[in-house]
């Protein structure tokens, strides 16, 4: 499990075919052509009315805070040799 997998046959072929997908959405799913609105507004799609700068500020920030913490799981898991299950114990 883990980056090891990188190491076989099916780990390649599913990081390429993530790749492939994600390159094709990115493709398709463009931003707003007019240029009204900046990139990653959607709006208030389901109409809860939560659409403000204060829960913009802190959706970007829960974004960010994700992305530092699997760089600390990788990080972990390059330092020990275990995945991030592992690490708890299972």
């Amino acid at each position: 499990a883990g980056f090891s997998i990188m190491g076989r046959g099916e780990g390649v072929l599913g990081f390429f075919a993530i790749f492939l997908l994600s390159g094709v959405l990115e493709l398709a799913w463009r931003e707003d052509p007019s240029g009204e609105k900046e990139p990653g507004n959607y709006g208030d799609p389901f109409g809860v009315q939560m659409y403000n700068d204060e829960m913009r500020l802190k959706e970007l920030n829960n974004g960010r805070m994700a992305m530092i913490s699997v760089l600390g799981i990788f990080a972990a898991e390059c330092a020990t040799g275990k995945d991030a299950i592992q690490q708890f114990g299972f």
